[in-house]
């Protein structure tokens, strides 16, 4: 046998491709295939998955064939030689996956990407539908692309379009560590860690000052965790904390913390700008050069600077990358500085200001706390807690990073890490050079025989006692330029703050227009797409970047930071707490989709994480706190009624699902009560916007209170139903959603309608959540229909009633199915369409034409003569549409009736037997509506004549325990007498197409007609059930008479025994007995309590 795979279907040599080593026997050759019986067993070669650099199959060949594959890579084709029977198969045969004759694709990652996706162009798999329903495609193709078509990729033209687009935008994309690792410790050392932390030791100690700063490490570690969990379970777009929050805990909760967190990083510009300047006006100062005053400096300076952050921002990412690059060289620089400056050697000044090197009596007095000024624990690390933030300085920028699944962990953890170092080590060096309080002056030197206050500073020569008792301008206590003074070059720790400063607001200015814009763009805020749009080839915000400048500039000249910066720290804060949250929910939701690379983490710990920064933000400021929550809840009830039509699958939306699973899941365990039934309706709607009456009523007294499946059975050639089913099921799902109507949609397809109906009467519904009633219209045409449409219809009464259903079949007088009205509808929107698109192009073609002179001028004529009777013959049709649409006017208000509001009225209750007291229940629930609720019920039952008075007693004793209201009782005696003649007259005329009228003919005639037209009432039948037949037009003689003004009529539905009642028989009673009247429901329950009277 011979075995050959083309070589064509594996020449892309930008895939990975499988390579099949192919094993030829000549089955022509006899002698090779007597050698070959003999020879040892066959050796079967592995497919190998590497790939193959010169565009050639790896082929195992056998003594002799060396030269038939030679010439088979050369010639591109088989030798006769070599042919397998299988060669009268097309080329495509050969040029499939695997190198068999189908279309199934290979795992590809182009098939599992988002349309529009810029990594790359999303490719659709053939359908499930192409693969099971057809053995091959005749597709006509080069043999270049058959591989690529049948694997599903793009056509050569398509791929270099791909290429020149992406060679046309040329996005600038940063690595881990110019992207995240740079950003973030610029961002995390700040102003704090060159003036405020040598106070914060010298407050807390070394001991407790560490605590602070570990418990500050703490809240951005678990966030971090948090956040690596989350950036590695999938891509990462722009638009960092929002991008992470939102499409983890969906749009409700990441419109509202977008918005505050791209403001938050907005007005930080200022407050770092403002930092800035203050530095550059103490500096001023010192030099008698200020400018105009202290405050306007501020200003001025403020506004300078944020001009030229702004320049270097919008001049591109690339850019500002390079700028943060420096600034971290200089900060680097001033805290080497720092270091080395700790082990030069003091001078006299600078012991007089505290400074002594390292000193074991310093470190052992500034090891435990000393609060001053009302300061304590709490307060101290409120301070501190700002210098550890900035951790998502990397993750906003996410849209620019090359892979910011691995970036933004790596980046961020690293920067954690390397900063949180950084800080110990400068409180530790800090506390252990310098002492707490110290005088400046030099003369505070001890002399021989002077008494000490036994400090650390008295062992090395000075007293600053009378620290003690005034205030004092130096030491850690005192002094915010501590570690300028410590320094080996005091201006480099000047220019590590203007560089802490600086990279702090550019960092901030650059990321809250990054994650404003992927905001807006995805519309969760109606108002705010302008800001979407952006420019150049990194797509950069301009909009954005001009905004956030306004903000930025508007606070600079309020100059009021002091107290705005609690609100902007809880902002972070909030922030950094949804991030956990979202790693905790989405754990918690079990989702099969949660699945990050990211292993370390935990479920709990992020929960705790998410509690621990909610508990840091009352720290900081409870007041600010209060107000963070309460403008985030504003905006979270906003989204959430505002509703946006995006679909992240987040973890809500898994949790909603798991929270329903269990939920039934714990139902199934209870037992049914009679206490808690509820009518759980499959109502036979079909398509739920063709019959809108009936699902209204239905809806009417399932709302909030039981199940309610609307049904549809198609029916016909399988493989076209299956098809229609599922095309429209999400759309009528969508429909019922549109409408709000709480009520799910559920199709079969099946050989006839009884079919379908009785799987859905079997399979439909849940645990517990399952179907207890059958609703149904009443057939109108049953006269006129086939008789197995009459033997289905009234099959579907029996089987609900074998699988013990309740049944409620509904009569208006107009019927339900409006899909004639839809069609016209149809219809006079495709000419309205039609007429608006014929006025925009004869709009747009009469300028032009109009500037042709006279041959336009006849043109124009021609066109305009043209419309005219295109706009006249269209007219035409709209009117007898609209003449149509009036026609059908009735059947449209009839199938709205129950949408309205019913006015004062009554619903008539006809409870003639016993059902289980689904006949009253369903009256009392629509009375509890609010479009109902002025409806008053009126009972009717059957009783004797001597005992009226008694019988109207002992039913509103049996109503009053079920607690059931009611205007009034009426029981009627005279239900079993004769209908008028004229009634009954019209009955038998009803039903004489139907008779067989066998005692007319003999024997063998009426047998052959019971044979052939077995649907037929016999006479037989007739006599038998002629008692139950003048009850039936006795009852719709009395409806008449007692209900004809009713809202609505709710009636005992008569049972028919199968094998006893025919069909057509069943039909003309139900047909007797509600015909002209108001709105009927008919109702059998399945003769099961629904209603009790104990507690």
């Amino acid at each position: 046998m011979s075995m050959n795979n083309a070589p064509n279907a594996f020449l892309d040599p930008n895939a990975n491709r499988f390579q099949v080593n192919i094993i030829n026997e000549d089955h022509d050759n006899n002698e090779t295939t007597q050698e070959d019986v003999g020879s040892d067993p066959p050796h079967y070669e592995e497919t190998s998955f590497t790939d193959e650099t010169h565009n050639r199959l790896r082929i195992s060949y056998r003594p002799g064939k060396r030269e038939l594959y030679d010439n088979f890579h050369q010639n591109g084709e088989k030798t006769e030689a070599s042919l397998h029977p299988y060669d009268t198969h097309s080329k495509m045969y050969y040029l499939q996956t695997f190198g068999h004759n189908t279309m199934d694709p290979v795992p590809k990652i182009d098939y599992y990407r988002n349309t529009g996706s810029i990594s790359g162009n999303k490719l659709n798999r053939p359908s499930l539908l192409e693969i099971h329903e057809q053995l091959a495609k005749n597709i006509a193709v080069s043999t270049g692309s058959v591989e690529r078509v049948a694997n599903g990729e793009s056509t050569g033209d398509e791929t270099a379009a791909s290429k020149e687009e992406e060679n046309k935008t040329g996005f600038v994309k940063f690595g881990w560590v110019k992207g995240v690792l740079v950003r973030c410790m610029l961002n995390i050392w700040g102003v704090m860690l060159f003036i405020r932390l040598s106070w914060i030791v010298g407050q807390a100690g070394i001991g407790l000052g560490i605590i602070v700063i570990a418990l500050s490490v703490v809240v951005t570690t678990l966030t971090g965790i948090s956040m690596s969990a989350i950036c590695t379970n999938g891509v990462v777009r722009g638009g960092g904390a929002y991008y992470l929050i939102s499409r983890s805990l969906g749009p409700e909760f990441g419109g509202s913390i977008g918005l505050i967190f791209a403001f938050a990083n907005a007005v930080a510009v200022a407050m770092y700008v403002v930092g800035f300047a203050e530095t550059v006006v103490e500096l001023l100062k010192e030099s008698d050069t200020l400018m105009v005053d202290e405050s306007n400096d501020i200003r001025i300076i403020g506004t300078i600077t944020v001009v030229c952050l702004l320049g270097i921002s919008v001049a591109g990412m690339e850019w500002e990358a390079k700028a943060q690059v420096i600034l971290l060289i200089v900060l680097l620089v001033a805290i080497v500085n720092f270091f080395i400056g700790t082990v030069i050697p003091t001078n006299t000044e600078k012991k007089a200001r505290g400074f002594f090197n390292y000193q074991a009596s310093i470190f052992a007095e500034n090891f435990g706390p000393d609060f001053r000024s009302g300061e304590g624990f709490f307060s101290v690390f409120a301070i501190f807690f700002p210098a550890a933030t900035g951790i998502l300085a990397g993750a906003n920028i996410s849209g620019d990073l090359k892979d910011p699944q691995s970036a933004i962990p790596q980046g961020t953890m690293l920067a954690i890490l390397i900063t949180t170092i950084a800080y110990i080590a400068v409180a530790i060096c800090a506390a252990s050079c310098v002492v707490r309080d110290a005088t400046g002056n030099v003369n505070d030197t001890i002399v021989p025989g002077m008494s000490c206050n036994g400090s650390s500073a008295c062992g090395l020569g000075y007293d600053f006692s009378r620290c003690a008792s005034q205030p004092c301008d130096y030491g850690l206590m005192n002094n915010f330029q501590v570690m300028s003074m410590v320094s080996g070059f005091g201006p480099l720790i000047t220019a590590g703050i203007f560089s802490a400063t600086l990279s702090s607001a550019l960092a901030s200015l650059v990321s809250a227009p990054k994650v404003f814009q992927a905001l807006c763009k995805d519309n969760v805020y109606k108002g705010l797409e302008f800001f979407a749009k952006g420019y150049g080839k990194n797509n950069e915000p301009i909009r954005g970047y001009v905004l956030t400048f306004a903000i930025a500039m508007a606070f600079i000249l309020i100059a009021e930071l002091n107290t705005i910066a609690p609100i902007i720290s809880n902002f972070f804060l909030a922030s950094y707490a949804l991030i956990n949250f979202s790693c905790f929910h989405a754990s918690y939701a079990k989702s099969p989709g949660w699945r990050p690379a990211f292993r370390y983490y935990n479920m709990w710990v992020s929960l705790f994480g998410a509690l621990l920064c909610c508990g840091v933000m009352f720290v900081i400021n409870w007041w600010a706190a209060l107000i963070t929550y309460a403008i985030e809840l504003f905006l979270y009830i906003y989204v959430t009624y505002k509703k946006p039509e995006v679909n992240w699958g987040s973890s809500t939306q898994a949790l909603y699902f798991v929270n329903a699973l269990d939920s039934a899941l714990a139902l199934t365990t209870v037992e049914d009560h009679v206490k808690n039934f509820r009518p759980q309706c499959l109502a036979l709607t079909g398509a739920p916007m063709v019959r809108p009456a009936l699902l209204d009523i239905t809806h009417a007294f399932t709302k909030n209170n039981g199940l309610c499946i609307c049904c549809e059975v198609y029916t016909g050639p399988r493989k076209l139903c299956v098809k229609e089913m599922n095309s429209g099921m999400e759309k009528k799902q969508a429909w019922l959603t549109k409408n709000k109507r709480k009520a799910f949609y559920a199709a079969v397809a099946a050989d006839s309608f009884r079919d379908g109906v009785k799987s859905l009467l079997q399979a439909s519904g849940l645990g517990r959540m399952k179907p207890n009633t059958l609703v149904i219209g009443f057939k109108k045409d049953w006269r006129s229909a086939p008789a197995t449409q009459v033997e289905n219809y009234v099959g579907i009464i029996h089987d609900a009633f074998d699988f013990e259903l309740g049944v409620i079949i509904i009569r208006i007088s107009q019927g339900f199915d409006i899909s004639q009205v839809l069609q016209v509808q149809e219809e006079l929107e495709k000419l309205e369409q039609e007429r608006l698109a014929l006025e925009a192009t004869i709009k747009e073609n009469d300028f032009e034409e109009g500037k042709r002179g006279i041959c336009g001028f006849f043109k124009k004529a021609s066109t305009l003569n043209i419309s005219k009777h295109e706009t006249k013959e269209s007219t035409i049709n709209t009117i007898q549409s609209m003449h149509v649409g009036e026609f059908n006017q009735r059947l449209l208000e009839a199938s709205t009736q129950f949408k309205k509001k019913q006015g004062k009225g009554t619903i008539d209750i006809w409870w003639l037997f016993d059902d289980g007291g689904l006949t009253i229940l369903i009256p009392y629930i629509l009375t509890i509506r609010k479009k109902w609720k002025n409806c008053k019920l009126r009972i009717f039952t059957g009783g004797k004549v001597n005992r009226i008075e008694e019988e109207k007693l002992v039913m509103a004793s049996l109503l009053s325990k079920f607690r059931i209201k009611f205007a009034d009782i009426n029981i009627i005696c005279d239900i079993n007498i004769k209908p008028n003649k004229e009634s009954w007259k019209f009955f038998e005329e009803m039903i004489e197409p139907y008779r067989l009228h066998e005692s007319c003919k003999d024997m063998t005639t009426a047998e052959k007609l019971k044979r052939e037209t077995p649907w037929k009432i016999t006479d037989a039948e007739l006599e038998a059930f002629k008692e139950k037949s003048y009850r039936q037009v006795r009852l719709n003689e009395l409806l008449q008479e007692h209900s004809r003004a009713a809202n609505l009529i709710v009636l005992s539905l008569p049972v028919a025994r199968k094998g006893a009642v025919s069909d057509y028989l069943y039909m003309a009673w139900l047909e007797i007995l509600s015909k002209n009247l108001p709105p009927v429901l008919m109702v059998r329950g399945n003769h099961k309590n629904v209603l009790t009277f104990y507690s």
